[in-house]
């Protein structure tokens, strides 16, 4: 079952720009190790915010503090407005929270578009998936709507010339899309994205950033976008965090990350704050 009043605060947010995720103050310790650090980040709507910062700086730990993967020591998480400090990744996902992984979590037998339709249905028609895989006569036909945001997504996502294929025989880059799709199916307001360039060719990533771009502008999603490819992130993002050693050195928009002085000692080099790419 939706949270209560998730939709409504999600239309709200979409409409106004709010800011759908939220992380303040965070600090994570394992052990006597600080991995995060008063870290704060936020996430509006219709927005991509990119978080980049070198092996070992705290990304991965900040991810999974926001999905509720992890529990921080001190700090809280905000999701459409509401405290989920204490909820669960599934509370997370049901209030409007997805996420990718940088391995992918697909089923390779399912089709491209059986993926989406199986992501609407746990979000919007949950009891209708069990009762049509156990009824003797076989799936009925879905209802009007369905059809028409899952073929949406497809053509969204620029999925529609391999919608019937299994995505055991899709390249990486289109997977990488099937996931995107299969997120935006469950009523999602903010977006997790774990190296989604990962494997990817220039082409494949080139294709992702303008998916992503469309996404956006189409479905007034919020993306908190994790990458080790910083050109990707700067051409991307409106915001971008900077972590180092599990503090954030730095917050601002791409070009002000690419002359940012503690950004060039700690991360991207004179080099890569002039082109845009990873030293």
């Amino acid at each position: 079952m939706s949270e209560p009043g998730a939709p409504e605060r999600l239309a709200r947010a979409a409409e106004s720009g709010d800011v759908v995720l939220a992380g303040r103050s965070i600090s994570v310790r394992f052990g006597g190790l600080a991995a995060l650090e008063d870290v704060d980040i936020e996430v509006p709507s219709g927005t991509i915010v990119g978080l980049v910062g070198p092996n070992g700086a705290g990304k991965t730990t900040l991810f999974g503090v926001l999905s509720g993967l992890l529990r921080p020591a001190a700090g809280r998480v905000e999701l459409m407005g509401a405290d989920v400090t204490n909820r669960s990744p599934q509370a997370r996902a049901r209030m409007g929270m997805a996420r990718t992984f940088q391995h992918l979590e697909l089923f390779h037998d399912l089709t491209v578009r059986q993926h989406v339709v199986l992501a609407y249905r746990v979000r919007h028609a949950y009891k209708r998936l069990w009762s049509d895989l156990i009824d003797l006569r076989g799936w009925r036909r879905p209802p009007a709507e369905e059809d028409e945001r899952v073929d949406g997504l497809v053509s969204l996502l620029g999925l529609e010339g391999v919608a019937q294929i299994p995505v055991a025989a899709l390249p990486l880059g289109t997977t990488r899309r099937v996931e995107v799709a299969r997120a935006l199916a469950a009523s999602t307001a903010v977006l997790l994205l774990d190296e989604p360039s990962s494997g990817l060719d220039t082409r494949e990533t080139e294709q992702l950033a303008q998916v992503l771009r469309t996404v956006v502008e189409t479905e007034g999603v919020g993306i908190l976008l994790v990458e080790h490819d910083v050109g990707m992130v700067l051409g991307l993002s409106s915001m971008v965090t900077v972590l180092d050693f599990g503090r954030c050195i730095a917050v601002g928009t791409p070009d002000e990350i690419r002359v940012d002085e503690h950004v060039r000692a700690a991360y991207l080099g004179d080099a890569g704050a002039t082109n845009g790419s990873a030293a």
